[in-house]
């Protein structure tokens, strides 16, 4: 009679090496990408890769991977570290005008990669989820603007929002595509 050899399957200790070095990688795409920015003139909040950065980190990791990848970068940033936009660190940054939108990427990370995490293989609720997590972080940051800058918060639309749209919808669709082939190769090595 012929035994079967039980098939590998990854230890714990292998399963939680391999979710954290994807959580510490997806850190590293924020911190990386997160500074690059173009100041506008007449405008506080400048145009930035920090959405594109999560948008993608959201999409490859889901949400809790996401989130906990979001709230490092943003501990780095608040203790100094250069990771916020122009290259700048520190609490001032963090509780400055431009503030808001970056606490505004924790609401990003939860809402859009719920979305991802529940709808697996639905490509269109995923870019759901991605919109609504962006409407609670424009919503955030231009609450945080208007009352940090005594602007109202239309005129606060305007400045931190409103021009950056055709911007934002770009990179949510180069993060969606380019994020659907890294997140099916994690999948895959995931499983291996």
């Amino acid at each position: 009679m012929k035994t079967s050899t039980p098939s590998p399957t990854k230890t714990p200790s292998k399963e939680k090496t391999h979710e954290l070095a994807l959580t510490g990688l997806m850190t590293a795409v924020i911190c990386i990408l997160g500074p690059v920015s173009i100041p506008l003139p007449m405008h506080l909040v400048p145009i930035s890769l920090g959405t594109l950065a999560v948008y993608f980190v959201v999409y490859v990791s889901g949400m809790k991977r996401g989130t906990i990848s979001v709230l490092i970068y943003l501990l780095l940033g608040i203790a100094g570290a250069p990771v916020f936009t122009g290259f700048t660190g520190g609490i001032g940054k963090a509780l400055g005008p431009t503030g808001g939108y970056l606490i505004g990427y924790i609401f990003l990370a939860l809402l859009g990669g719920f979305f991802i995490d529940h709808f697996p293989n639905k490509p269109v609720m995923h870019v759901i989820g991605i919109l609504f997590g962006s409407v609670l972080l424009f919503l955030f940051g231009t609450l945080w603007l208007a009352y940090l800058a005594h602007y109202s918060f239309y005129a606060a639309l305007w400045a931190g929002v409103i021009p950056y749209l055709p911007g934002e919808i770009i990179k949510l669709f180069l993060a969606v595509l380019t994020g659907a082939q890294v997140r099916k190769r994690v999948r895959q090595f995931e499983i291996s």
